[in-house]
């Protein structure tokens, strides 16, 4: 079993301990679980290069160490509850020994359909059972998995499936997310007539809703199953092979394919898993998140399901049919642990109290939140309304490309304090720097939050663009992975997260590069150019707020282009993407070399009208005072 830690004295010795020898720290932990070969060597690695190798030599299927490691007393505890979009439709369970058998059928399948090790199978479906089964999959033969959160467009869609190279694409006929029905196959077809590579798709029977479905690339879900497909083992794997590529959005438009690797994310995830939640055996956990994005990999999936937790699995959204269907699910399942978005908690606050005031909620013990600070107004509601004044909140801190939980209180360990994620967990080594990479010793101090030394469960590149790994990650402080995050220690070291310090946007928890939104605002034939940067939203932590510039007008005047913006943007990226508010100008502040000084229109966005710094290096200053007065009349 992996170990845990239980007592704030047990953090100290074991966090002192993995710090002086991380090595064999995490060779301690990498014991707990079932390796065909061990390694030869635990750590090789020199960030100026990106390069970081965990557990070099060792072989093993992270799905041997969900299941065969623990089949023998698990095969008939539950694996998966699953919570429908509507509360009317019943729920579905599947125990280990039923999730084995699933993964097993459709591993076969899989390797019939000519899918082989090292392939990579794109997943771009609900929130559903089978989309776990998927992935598991296509994890025990191999093959290198890419979900794609079921909410992008088709468009982005296909821009992942050909970074990818994907094979295949496992999808399904539509979705349910509140009252609306998501056509999915329909943007899956057209994301697959743009791109060449992927020659075989799988559908899933979810709305029963009638779709095209294209003979000698379509298949269904449900007839594959039922066919006889030759038994297939459990692929050996090297520590370092590629487990997933999950992509998240880069400054420079183009999206990044995280690449996961084997043997190191599932010891950080399974290790991070039991000890930040304190999960027990036989608890209840409930995560929120969707899987199409890193928090639904690590603790929705693979962090629990080594642990052999019991997880609920939810398909809708938390205000369907009303705001109190996350408390339902709670006091229906009678959950242990609980983890959700701040954008989540904050949206249920708004709302009133009347939606909580009827719910028990009392087999809660742990409240998580992940995706951004929590600020202390939301932290206080979660604590005070949902835990009862009895639950510690334990708010993560971590990213796509960490794989796991990196700063966060330890459950009932760590002492708590709103709006802090606390202090590191095991083997994590915080660095705070200054804008000229001199490190900031001691506490009560502010700077760009770096890391010091490699952890397991860490990215180990971009999928086929290695240099701009190094360039993202690794160039700013040579010698430090650069997390992109501001942070400030205080006074009794517990770490807060400031957000974000390079061109990328918080929204809702999902991490959307200025960058690409502006390449989709800039595709509108009436758009000269545009500009995208962050401000502070009250549910959504930060909003989208675009300065359009635009020199000739359609019939529709400013309304029908900011309209028409926002659908391109729904069209290219996502309905989530679309800005919150839009300013058409007539120019942008820009240097003379012309580069636009974004530290002028973030002032502008919060609300400021003055106080802009120097301005001397501007072409145009006078364009700042027009902007000023522009946005002081906008109504969005």
């Amino acid at each position: 079993m992996v170990p845990k830690v239980s007592t704030l004295g047990g953090y100290i010795f074991e966090y002192q301990k993995s710090v002086s020898n991380p090595t064999g720290f995490w060779a301690n932990v990498a014991d707990s679980y079932y390796w065909r070969k061990k390694w030869q060597n635990i750590l090789d690695w020199d960030f100026r290069r990106g390069y970081m190798r965990w557990f070099e030599g060792a072989k093993l299927n992270i799905t041997e160490n969900i299941f065969e490691r623990q089949l023998f007393y698990r095969a008939n505890q539950t694996a998966i509850i699953w919570e429908p979009n509507d509360p009317n439709e019943a729920c579905r369970t599947m125990t280990y020994g039923e999730l084995f058998e699933q993964v097993n059928r459709f591993a076969s399948v899989l390797s019939g359909m000519g899918i082989k090790k090292g392939d990579r199978v794109a997943i771009y479906m609900p929130m559903v059972p089978e989309l776990v089964v998927a992935m598991l999959a296509c994890a025990r033969i191999g093959a290198v998995h890419s979900v794609v959160f079921a909410g992008f467009s088709a468009q982005s869609l296909s821009e992942r499936l050909i970074d990818a190279g994907a094979r295949m694409l496992i999808t399904s006929d539509g979705g349910y997310r509140g009252n609306k029905t998501i056509p999915i196959k329909a943007i899956t077809d057209e994301a697959m007539n743009a791109c060449r590579c992927v020659t075989t798709a799988i559908v899933l029977k979810r709305t029963g809703e009638d779709v095209a479905m294209q003979e000698g690339r379509d298949y269904w879900w449900h007839e594959l199953m039922q066919k006889e497909f030759p038994p297939v083992q459990a692929a050996e794997m090297d520590a370092e092979d590629p487990l997933f590529i999950l992509y998240t959005s880069g400054s420079t438009g183009k999206p990044k394919g995280l690449v996961h690797t084997t043997g190191g994310y599932m010891v950080y995830t399974g290790y991070t898993f039991r000890n930040v939640f304190q999960y027990g055996d036989g608890d209840i956990y409930f995560c929120s998140a969707d899987i199409g994005w890193i928090t639904g990999h690590s603790y929705l999936v693979y962090g629990p399901m080594l642990n052999g937790a019991k997880v609920v699995m939810f398909e809708g959204i938390p205000t369907w049919p009303d705001a109190g269907r996350y408390w339902e699910i709670i006091d229906k399942h009678q959950v242990n642990q609980f983890y959700t978005a701040p954008t989540a908690i904050r949206s249920l606050m708004a709302l009133g109290l009347e939606w909580v005031e009827n719910k028990h909620l009392g087999s809660l013990k742990v409240l998580g939140t992940v995706g951004e600070p929590i600020n202390e107004a939301a932290w206080h509601w979660y604590h005070d309304h949902i835990g009862k004044n009895k639950c510690p909140i334990v708010d993560t801190w971590w990213q796509t490309e960490t794989g796991g939980i990196m700063i966060s209180p330890m459950a009932g360990i760590t002492p708590t304090k709103p709006g802090y994620a606390t202090m590191p967990l095991m083997g994590v080594q915080p660095v705070i720097v200054d804008q000229e990479g001199r490190q900031l010793l001691g506490n009560s101090v502010e700077g760009n939050l770096c890391i010091g030394y490699p952890w397991p469960g860490m990215a180990r590149t971009i999928w086929g663009d290695h240099d701009r790994f190094i360039k993202t990650y690794f160039s700013a402080y040579p010698g430090y992975y650069f997390t992109g995050d501001g942070v400030k220690r205080d006074e009794d070291g517990y770490y807060r997260i400031l957000g974000r310090v390079d061109d990328v946007i918080n929204v809702s928890g999902h991490r959307l590069g200025t960058a690409e939104i502006e390449n989709a605002i800039n595709e509108h034939p009436l758009v000269d150019e545009s500009a995208v940067v962050g401000f502070p939203h009250p549910i959504k932590g930060q909003g989208i707020f675009a300065f359009v510039v635009c020199t000739h007008f359609s019939t529709g005047g400013e309304e029908g282009i900011k309209n028409s913006v926002r659908m391109a943007v729904s069209n290219m990226i996502g309905p989530f993407a679309k800005p919150d508010k839009i300013l058409i100008v007539k120019g942008l502040p820009k240097t003379r070399s012309g580069k636009i000084m974004r530290r002028i229109l973030l002032k502008i966005a919060e609300g400021k009208t003055s106080d802009f710094g120097d301005t001397t290096t501007l072409l145009d200053p006078d364009i700042v005072n027009e902007i000023v007065q522009l946005a002081g009349q906008l109504t969005d």
